[in-house]
């Protein structure tokens, strides 16, 4: 008995291998078709082993007709039943590996909404596919920057030109004029130039800190900076503009100093606020009041804010107020005030300090914001 048994381990082992190299073989010949068919042999082989080894086990143990019909078309059945199986398994694998490739292929040359394929895909390719499509969005926004940020140069390159090429007509012409001797106020054209090319020298200035601040430079020193006393200083400094315009400036701040301490570049912050107290006192009709606030929010952030009497901003305008080169004139005339650039030099400065700038209309006129986080220390300089 023990014999019998040994004997139809060994041949049943024996057709299993024999069957299982075959298989091997075949699966060896087809690794570089479609992985639908290699999942259909990988399926195939081990039933088939299993119906050889069956079979001569029945002629072995010399087993009736009748069982050996039942036990062979059970397993046919469930050779039947593994091949569908993994038909259906190698279609969605297959489905879902093309519209991975689908998706691959359009990365970064088609920026739109891809359809999905439709059909259930294993848990992996639908991860894969997921990360694609985030992937797609990033590109997306970052194409969308890009243009943006190309459409803002080359508006930038026009409005320098056109704000470059007036004064320099001008120079030219009562250069022309000092030289003919034709004109008689002689200091009074000398004066005229200076004050053209000054003009020119801050929109030089202004183009050179816009891409210094473009470029991220490697961050200077540091210090605690009031916004309390840098608001009171920008106002002294823009009292004369502002009572030049029939326009009031007038700072409203609490009187804890620490509180609205920052952590920055006292130069650069009191550049982007001057930028914004000079924008506002341009906009304000005469008699009307530009107002800077310093106060503190809920979460511990300092703000300051600028309001002013301008009439607001239309809606469409808002989202590009910070552009570079956007200006609210129709018209650019040399003293429509500077290059267009003083609120994006203040976004830039303000960023760089890991804060936030936002605009928005108020009652009679808007309101600009800055969102400074507060310095960790007490001190203040």
């Amino acid at each position: 008995m023990n014999r019998d048994m040994a004997t139809i381990l060994a041949l049943t082992t024996l057709w299993t291998l024999v069957v299982a190299a075959v298989g091997a073989v075949v699966l060896w010949r087809f690794r570089r078709r479609s992985l639908r068919i290699t999942m259909i042999v990988a399926a195939l082989a081990p039933m088939a082993g299993a119906l050889a080894a069956v079979l001569q086990s029945v002629r072995a143990m010399f087993i009736s007709e009748h069982d050996s019909w039942v036990v062979l078309w059970t397993l046919a059945f469930a050779a039947l039943l593994g091949l569908a199986m993994s038909v259906l398994l190698g279609h969605w694998i297959t489905v879902g590996s093309r519209d991975v490739g689908r998706r691959l292929r359009h990365l970064g040359t088609s920026y739109e909404p891809t359809e999905a394929a439709g059909v259930v895909v294993p848990a992996e390719l639908a991860a894969l596919t997921n990360e694609l499509e985030m992937t797609r969005k990033k590109l997306a926004a970052s194409h969308e920057r890009e243009r943006a940020l190309e459409t803002s140069r080359r508006e930038l390159v026009a409005f320098m030109s056109h704000d470059l090429r007036t004064p320099l007509a001008g120079l030219r012409a009562v250069s022309e004029g000092l030289e003919d001797g034709v004109i008689d106020d002689v200091p009074g054209a000398l004066r005229q130039m200076r004050s053209t090319v000054d003009r020119m020298t801050g929109l030089v200035d202004d183009l050179f800190e816009l891409s210094r601040l473009s470029t991220a430079p490697p961050p200077r020193r540091r210090s605690a900076v009031s916004l309390r006393e840098l608001a009171e200083d920008v106002a002294g400094e823009n009292n004369e503009h502002a009572r030049a315009e029939g326009v009031q400036l007038a700072v409203s701040t609490p009187g804890d100093d620490d509180r609205l301490a920052v952590q920055g570049d006292p130069d650069e912050l009191t550049r982007a606020v001057t930028n914004l107290v000079g924008n506002a006192i341009r906009h304000t009709s005469a008699g009307g009041t530009v107002t800077l606030t310093v106060d503190r929010e809920m979460d511990g952030r300092v703000r300051l804010a600028v309001t002013d009497g301008c009439g607001g901003i239309p809606a469409d305008d808002l989202e590009r107020v910070f552009d570079v080169g956007w200006r609210g004139d129709e018209q650019r005339t040399p003293d429509a005030g500077g290059g267009g650039l003083g609120l994006a030099i203040a976004r830039g400065v303000v960023e760089s300090h890991d804060g936030k700038i936002a605009v928005s209309n108020i009652d009679g006129g808007c309101a600009f914001e800055i969102d400074l986080p507060p310095v960790l220390a007490s001190r203040v300089e």
